[in-house]
């Protein structure tokens, strides 16, 4: 019997090394290398089961003529403007997030909405379970083909059969090939059975939806080279206590990552949200004091989210500072302006900090949001409803301009909002007769205009 063939690969970047060392040499990360099983193969499990059609030739760019159907449309409106306006033929897509957050869910539900025929590959569930959670959704499809294995071999051999419009992997972790000895889950064999299925999906022009596990820092689980492998990389967020769910693009190969989707999640699945603002700003009878509304951008999208705000007295010595959803150090940092520059005495007092709706924003334009809810709370005056805020608080007090005011002003007048607060430092050019807008420079101007 031969003797397995070991070598050492780094987990963060995938490079391979003769011997164990404690910091890889090439992303300099320490302790990430580690020790596997591998066995050379001369093919792969896509280049056995098929025939390459044809040589690849080099063509002058004029020459290269553009498929008009380049993309399939998932009959989601949230999902298919962060792809850029669909899926894209032979491109590799990777959906990862934490566990029970609405990656399968969000995989099947598509996988029963494309009107055209989708294998749906499940490593994790049986067919039988697919069913029962596919019975709990809205759409339903009977092209979708639901199969329950792990080894690409017999994934590819059954790819042959149904020859799928598009292809989705639930997930990429429990797969595993024949071509090397390591166990599912491994480095070498993440690596492998992604090569194998970037190879299908280029010389098929087969979309491939993949999901992917992440650990425990957040990042998705392997080597850091199946993000640079992938065409799409999308991360979906959210808390597991909250109903609702953010889709975001980190890497897209085929439009911006600047769109954003986001999703609520009910009993029958994952439903799109057309006017988050409304679902972000919680219903209230009477005017509360500590409370703002900001005007926001999450990629290009304008949101307008609700600041909340409790200061007080500091019975137990050490003041408390607490964050919702909102960066910590960027708390004292306003605390400090506010202290240092507009003369309030918050030193000795409490303050809690959230943003409703369980998402966390890190846009500087809700400064003004947060100062208006701190000080709000401090002198205990609420604010008027009708009023909205979006401007960033620099070191000396002052109030700088923000990127996309116009879309900002337009999205609050739309909302019904009367006034916005913003930098005087900012161009505005768009005209609208319905808001009025007041424009500050200090932080004293905006306590003027709000509690004089």
């Amino acid at each position: 019997m031969a003797k397995n063939k070991t070598s050492f690969f780094c987990k963060n970047c995938g490079t391979q090394h003769a011997k164990w060392m404690g910091q890889c040499t090439v992303c300099g990360e320490w302790n990430t290398i580690v020790e596997e099983v591998v066995q050379k193969e001369v093919q792969r499990a896509w280049k056995q089961s098929t025939s390459v059609k044809g040589v690849s030739k080099p063509l002058k760019i004029n020459e290269i003529v553009l498929n008009p159907e380049e993309r399939i449309s998932t009959n989601n409106s949230e999902l298919d403007p962060v792809l850029g306006g669909g899926l894209v033929r032979g491109s590799v897509t990777l959906l990862g997030g934490e566990p029970g957050i609405g990656k399968s869910t969000l995989l099947l539900q598509i996988a029963l909405s494309i009107p055209q025929k989708v294998l749906y590959v499940s490593g994790e569930e049986s067919q039988s379970q697919v069913k029962m959670r596919a019975e709990r959704l809205v759409n339903r499809s009977s092209e979708c083909l639901i199969l329950t294995e792990t080894n690409t071999q017999t994934i590819f051999r059954s790819i042959e059969e149904v020859e799928p419009n598009v292809l989705v992997i639930d997930s990429i972790q429990t797969l595993h090939t024949n071509s090397i000895d390591a166990s599912p889950g491994s480095i070498s064999q993440i690596r492998e059975t992604t090569a194998e299925l970037i190879k299908y999906a280029k010389e098929t022009a087969t979309p491939v939806l993949l999901i992917g596990h992440i650990n425990k820092e957040g990042q998705i689980a392997g080597p850091k080279i199946l993000e640079h492998m992938v065409d799409v990389v999308l991360q979906f967020e959210g808390d597991r206590n909250h109903a609702y769910r953010i889709l975001r693009s980190q890497k897209n190969r085929f439009g911006s990552t600047a769109e954003l989707g986001i999703f609520e999640m009910r009993s029958d699945g994952l439903h799109e949200v057309s006017n988050p603002s409304e679902i972000l700003i919680s219903k209230k009878d009477a005017d509360l004091s500590g409370t703002a509304i900001a005007s926001t951008l999450e990629g290009i999208r304008p949101l307008m989210i609700e600041i909340q705000a409790l200061v007080s007295s500091a019975v137990y010595g050490t003041p408390q500072r607490t964050t919702t959803g909102y960066n910590l150090k960027r708390l004292h940092m306003i605390l400090a302006v506010l202290e240092k520059r507009a003369g309030f005495r918050l030193g000795t007092k409490d303050v809690f900090l959230n943003i409703t709706g369980g998402i966390s924003v890190d846009d500087p334009a809700i400064d003004l949001a947060v100062v208006a809810s701190i000080l709000s709370s401090n002198q205990d005056i609420a604010i008027s409803p009708h009023v909205c805020f979006a401007g960033e608080v620099g070191l000396a007090g002052e109030i700088r301009p923000v990127s996309k005011i116009d879309q900002r002003i337009t999205e609050a007048r739309k909302l019904g909002y009367k006034t916005i607060v913003i930098s005087k430092y900012n161009q505005v050019t768009v005209q609208e007769e319905e808001i009025q807008l007041i424009l500050v420079g200090k932080i004293n101007e905006v306590f003027a205009a709000l509690f004089a």
